[in-house]
């Protein structure tokens, strides 16, 4: 294990979590990795291979970015943030659903996109990009619904309250990168990397999508790594129980251009821990530093 890799784990074991990170400049491609071909839950940044594939089939005609949809409440697939949590008949078009969906992690837009894009295009997009380490098997409500199911329970609430009963955690497929949406650190850094190099799709559309990137509301995992004016953070976060996930890509006003992918698991089942979060950002830096160090 390299110097950086081991200061970089140091970090993770005194946050409490287990870590993997994958940080790849993206002019050069060099890689810095702390289990970065590790499988990981990828929770909310399953909406990443979502907005690719949307942005895919608005290209080709397939679909309209503009067509408007009608969210009905009772329908919508539930969620702490955006559309999720409105109580009204929401009428928006799949361009605005995008950006709730990145923006605030929205997990009913996700799911009316899903719903219009379909998740084996999601899918095979991923295969035709060759990142095939990564699968979404369902849209949110279908991983939800897998953790309820698995815990016994009927709502968020309840599941926090039984998280430390013996074997519980075990039994959660959602929690477990053989039976829900998986990938690895690295994968998910260079599908970041292929949407800042419009290789993802075409350019216009990939423009499009770093523009939702960088109006991501979070500021306290990736982004806390890099508190400066002049340095651009843009990203996804995604959340489960003991699970905080964050990827993205770094920019530095003299061009650099970094991808960054940091998954952790906690081992506490708190649902506040800011020292988990704060690790993501924490690790990120010293990864990106690393890249940017003369002979790095």
């Amino acid at each position: 294990m390299s110097g950086i890799e081991e200061r970089i784990e140091r970090a993770f074991r005194d946050a409490g979590v287990v870590g993997c990170l994958a940080a790849i400049d993206l002019d050069d491609g060099r890689l810095v990795g702390v289990r970065a071909d590790r499988p990981v839950v990828i929770a909310s940044v399953l909406k990443v291979p979502l907005l690719v594939a949307l942005h895919r089939q608005a290209a080709a005609g397939i679909v309209d970015l503009s067509e408007q949809v009608v969210l009905r409440p009772g329908e919508r697939t539930t969620g702490p943030t955006g559309v999720a949590v409105l109580q009204d008949e929401v009428r928006m078009s799949l361009r605005d659903l995008a950006a709730m969906m990145i923006t605030v992690s929205d997990n009913a837009a996700a799911d009316t996109l899903f719903a219009r894009v379909g998740v084996e295009t999601v899918n095979a997009v991923l295969a035709e990009l060759g990142l095939h380490r990564t699968h979404i098997p369902g849209c949110c409500r279908e991983l939800f619904d897998t953790l309820l199911a698995d815990a016994g329970v009927d709502g968020m609430d309840e599941l926090w309250a039984v998280l430390d009963e013996p074997g519980l955690m075990a039994r959660l497929r959602a929690l477990d990168p053989a039976r829900t949406a998986r990938s690895t650190p690295e994968e998910i850094a260079q599908l970041f990397a292929a949407i800042w190099r419009d290789e993802a799709a075409p350019a216009a559309e990939c423009a499009r999508m770093r523009r939702l990137f960088g109006l991501q509301v979070w500021p306290h995992r990736l982004a806390s790594g890099f508190p400066f004016d002049d340095v651009q953070v843009s990203g996804k976060t995604g959340t489960l129980p003991t699970i905080r996930n964050e990827a993205g890509v770094v920019e530095y006003p003299d061009g650099g251009r970094y991808a960054v992918a940091v998954f952790t698991r906690s081992l506490s089942t708190a649902s506040v821990l800011p020292r988990a979060d704060a690790v993501i950002g924490t690790t990120a830096r010293m990864a990106v530093e690393h890249l940017r160090a003369p002979g790095g």
